[in-house]
């Protein structure tokens, strides 16, 4: 009776793991079917004429996507749109302020009636103020939120029927790791992309039973270039030196195309989130694991930053001095050559 037990028991447990392992298989087969290509596939990215959106740009085209950008300046668009076009490839660029919803929905209609519906949204469009919470304006925070988690929203909802109607679809966002952990000093920002997480989050639950995807990514510091054209408050020239060099020096920063590339190919298999570089990363477990010690490092640092409350507002552009200007921050400096940011107007 025992060996008989012993062999029925043997049975079940054997079969019990020939259906773990066709349940993985059969998993792992649903993953991989995710996975998509870009090539003839029309993708529209908000921000794109300068820094991380420009950069996608340039690969999805190298997928063979055709892509179409949209940014404010016209004089940044025109010329990100001449670079792509010598790539080769089908380009289109529109002037566009996502924070208007008007001004989407004929971003939209001009992209359906050139390339055809969008199958890829890549809501991209950003800006940073930085500064003490004392310096920020009530309109600070409003732009924030306005382009931030308004503008993804307007683009998403201008793309979802087309995309609800052919059954798939991929919706990219754009966040931060100021999304996670909410850093001193930008705190229009990141309470901004805490939102932008939220809305991303919520939609990736409601949207999959439509075959639409939708991807948050989280990624640390990247060297695009950007810092010239972020705005700075209090004592801005200070302000501007802390956060130009963070963004050059590797270990805090990281490369755009290395950034670029993967979330790319997190768009590809429509991952649920992309957390990109190593501070990202750690960021995201400290915050989870240990909110406390995570609250009371933010807090130190805060410390070490100036705590002048001057409202007056400056780019990065007009904050430079001998330090920002020296070998310290040349990295950054090759990638706004590389990345279409320099020469952009003032807003």
């Amino acid at each position: 009776m025992a060996e008989r037990h012993t062999k029925q028991s043997t049975g079940i447990s054997l079969g019990k793991l020939a259906a773990a392992g066709i349940g993985t298989v059969l998993g792992l087969r649903a993953l991989l079917r995710q996975r998509i290509s870009f090539r003839d596939k029309t993708v529209l990215i908000t921000g794109g004429s300068r820094g991380l959106g420009l950069i996608l740009a340039r690969q999805f085209l190298e997928e063979g996507a055709r892509v179409a950008i949209c940014g404010r300046e016209e004089e940044t668009l025109a010329r990100a749109r001449e670079e792509l076009e010598k790539l080769g490839g089908e380009v289109l660029a529109v002037p566009c302020d996502v924070t208007d919803p008007v001004q989407v929905e004929a971003l939209v209609a001009q992209v359906h009636e050139t390339f055809g519906a969008v199958d890829v949204l890549v809501n991209n469009a950003g800006v940073i103020q930085t500064g003490p919470l004392e310096a920020m304006t009530l309109e600070d925070f409003e732009e924030a939120v306005d382009t931030h988690l308004w503008g993804p929203l307007y683009t998403t909802l201008s793309v979802l029927p087309e995309m609800k109607q052919r059954g798939e679809g991929r919706i990219v966002n754009i966040s931060s790791i100021g999304g996670r952990v909410s850093v001193p000093h930008m705190v229009p920002y990141s309470a901004s992309k805490f939102a932008l997480v939220g809305l991303s989050d919520g939609l990736r639950a409601e949207l999959a039973q439509d075959g639409i995807l939708v991807t948050t990514v989280c990624p640390s510091l990247m060297r695009t270039g950007s810092p010239p054209n972020a705005t700075f408050k209090g004592d801005h020239e200070k302000e501007y030196a802390w956060f130009f060099l963070s963004d050059s020096l590797p270990g805090f920063s990281m490369n755009a195309e290395r950034a670029a590339r993967r979330i790319l190919e997190g768009c590809r298999r429509g991952d649920a989130e992309v957390l990109v570089g190593l501070p990202a990363k750690l960021g995201a477990v400290a915050r989870t694991l240990a909110p406390n010690l995570t609250a009371a490092l933010m807090a130190r640092i805060n410390r070490w930053l100036p705590q002048d409350s001057t409202q007056d507002r400056y780019t990065g552009s007009q904050s430079e001095t001998p330090l920002t200007r020296s070998w310290l921050t040349e990295l950054s400096r090759k990638a706004a050559s590389r990345n279409n940011e320099n020469e952009v107007p003032i807003h």
